[in-house]
């Protein structure tokens, strides 16, 4: 009868009244086997992205070590695959490689080990839809962890003993704690530097409300006050100003502005101011034109032709006969 294997480390259990005389070297195969099973300690050198950890029945191989310590170069995250995929195994594994380890055994779960990171994981032996999960991920402790360093998630936590018990006791919300995000310093300090009361011009205003559109004056206190005159509408009236309006108003003549064109709806009164007009422009009646010329000659012309002129010392000038009632 032939020699066969124990499932899960490949131990070999000879056939009865097989291999006479030679059971020593078959033993002691086995012993190192179960060694190996038990206590070994072996370093998994992977490159590239995939290993393929074996378990060859009746021989020594990687896949009956009890401790794995992954090391290497691998190009990138490595998947581990246990093989056989009907071998119960579990392992304690140390991840050395510089790359996150993929275990896998079929087409079941997978337990990721991160680099630089510890894990208990077993392989349930299930055939192709065999799973890998991890012990250590759900594992319960009772009484003290005394640790040199903590990893939630993978994630080390950089706070010490005493900056953690600094926690104990809080009963602040996690909302309540985010409002202190963005904070730069202390809060307490920032609180005491500021006016605890409204001080200064602003006094007049703190317990009730102005009157409505009005503009907003100092009054002979200093202090903030809506003035009693000007109204929001009349102050709307800057709207579209560019520059010193009594500026604006000194450079407006108080005598009738040059127009090209000027049309009068009705009667031309002075009211107290002269009515000036400069060299060249005229007064128009009907086709009369009346204007004074560069000498300082008082014009008339009818009809384009200038017809009479009195100069400035008086003397008149027509170009047609003159008619006198009186001494001439």
């Amino acid at each position: 009868m032939p020699s066969t294997y124990t499932n899960n480390s490949g131990i070999e259990k000879p056939g009865s009244g097989e291999q006479a005389g030679t059971w020593g070297a078959t033993s002691n195969n086995n012993f190192d086997i179960i060694d190996r099973a038990l206590n070994g300690v072996g370093t998994i050198t992977l490159a590239g992205t995939s290993h393929t950890l074996t378990t060859t029945d009746g021989t020594l191989s990687d896949g009956q070590y009890k401790v794995l310590v992954l090391g290497g170069t691998p190009s990138g995250t490595n998947t581990i695959t246990i093989s056989p995929n009907d071998q119960d195994k579990i392992y304690f594994v140390q991840n050395n490689s510089g790359q996150a380890a993929v275990f896998t055994q079929g087409s079941g779960t997978t337990v990721t080990v991160p680099d630089g990171d510890a894990k208990i994981i077993y392989a349930d032996g299930a055939g192709a839809g065999a799973s890998v999960k991890a012990i250590s991920d759900s594992l319960s402790v009772l009484g003290d962890i005394n640790a040199n360093t903590l990893k939630i998630n993978n994630v080390t936590v950089t706070a010490t003993a005493a900056e953690l018990n600094t926690l104990d006791g809080i009963t602040a919300t996690t909302a309540e704690l985010n409002h202190t995000d963005g904070v730069t310093s202390n809060i307490q300090t920032q609180l005491n530097a500021k006016q605890s009361t409204i001080t200064g011009g602003a006094t007049t205003i703190t317990g009730s409300n102005l009157a409505t559109s009005r503009a907003l004056v100092s009054d002979i206190n200093g202090k903030v006050a809506a003035s009693s005159i000007i109204t929001e509408t009349e102050l709307n009236y800057l709207n579209g100003v560019t520059s010193n309006i009594q500026s604006q108003f000194n450079g407006i003549s108080t005598e009738l502005v040059n127009d090209t064109s000027p049309q009068l709806g009705g009667n031309l009164a002075g009211n107290g101011f002269n009515i000036s007009l400069t060299n060249s422009n005229y007064i128009q009646l009907g086709n009369w034109y009346v204007y004074m010329d560069g000498s300082g000659n008082l014009i008339f012309q009818y009809s384009g032709s200038t017809v009479a002129k009195i100069a400035t010392n008086g003397a008149i000038t027509s170009e047609n006969d003159v008619t006198a009632f009186g001494s001439v």
